[in-house]
């Protein structure tokens, strides 16, 4: 079956929320754009590129650093927190290869960028080689682009291994789902040319059909983007990574692998505006 659509096709305000903890500001090697591990199913995160360990990091075009800390679910002060609010100015209205792109060159610019590269970061399209090269060439500063796709040619060939995928396609009967669904954005600083951005978000991540080993489960975490103005929008510099804050989940009944699979190829992604 073919790896399902998961990059935004329809342009949204993003919703209101408590924003995540702040991370800290140390700033590591970005080293995979991979998959979250979770204790009974591969969640497959962003970017992609995703390290459990906390205040683990990455930074685009390096090697692995030390570690740094990360602040915890209960560091922030409820004084801090502020809902995300439309500003009112004009969304994004240019792509490039289904990602936003062209962003205001403000700080809702950088936030909007921010959620928008987590999303296609995080997305089945990172496990087939031509779309994830894409995905690199249009989010990741350019000097890092070529060392990026080397290594994550190696991360993700061992992926589509462990899961039994053909360059990102699953075999009969099962579908890949990876997607991202942001709950929160802030900026922790914006300089002009530079900018730190922090978003909360859930993740869908496994394999829908039946008899899978590796049933669709739910992964919260906090990515912390640094920012930089290049060629005219917002590149991705390096960024870091920590789990949670996780709510308490639902006492829900849990859908069939068939429903997952099936709301995964009918319900398309959303295009993100701060």
């Amino acid at each position: 079956m073919s790896v399902p659509d998961d990059q935004p096709h329809t342009r949204t305000r993003y919703p209101a929320g408590e924003a995540p903890p702040e991370a800290a500001p140390g700033r590591h090697p970005l080293r995979t754009l991979g998959a979250v591990l979770g204790a009974v199913v591969l969640l497959l995160v962003v970017i992609a590129v995703v390290n459990r360990t906390s205040g683990s990091s990455t930074q685009a075009g390096g090697t692995t650093g030390g570690a740094g800390s990360a602040a915890g679910p209960g560091s922030g002060s409820a004084a801090k927190a502020s809902a995300t609010a439309p500003t009112g100015a004009q969304p994004v209205t240019t792509s490039q290869d289904g990602i936003a792109t062209g962003y205001p060159h403000t700080s809702e610019g950088a936030q909007s960028a921010a959620v928008n590269y987590s999303v296609a970061l995080g997305s089945s399209q990172m496990y087939a080689t031509a779309s994830r090269h894409s995905i690199l060439q249009t989010v990741i500063d350019p000097s890092a682009v070529a060392q990026l796709e080397a290594t994550t040619d190696t991360q993700y060939g061992n992926l589509n291994k462990t899961l039994g995928l053909t360059d990102g396609v699953a075999r009969p009967g099962l579908t890949l789902v990876s997607r991202p669904l942001p709950a929160g954005v802030k900026a922790d600083s914006y300089n002009g040319d530079t900018a730190t951005v922090e978003v909360w978000s859930d993740q869908l991540g496994g394999l829908a059909g039946t008899g899978s080993t590796q049933p669709v489960a739910e992964y919260w975490y906090t990515l912390t983007m640094h920012l930089a103005w290049i060629g005219g929008d917002w590149k991705i510099a390096s960024y870091s990574s920590f789990d949670g804050p996780a709510p308490i989940g639902a006492s829900q009944q849990v859908s069939s692998a068939n429903a997952i699979a099936g709301a995964v190829n009918q319900f398309g992604g959303f295009r993100y505006a701060r």
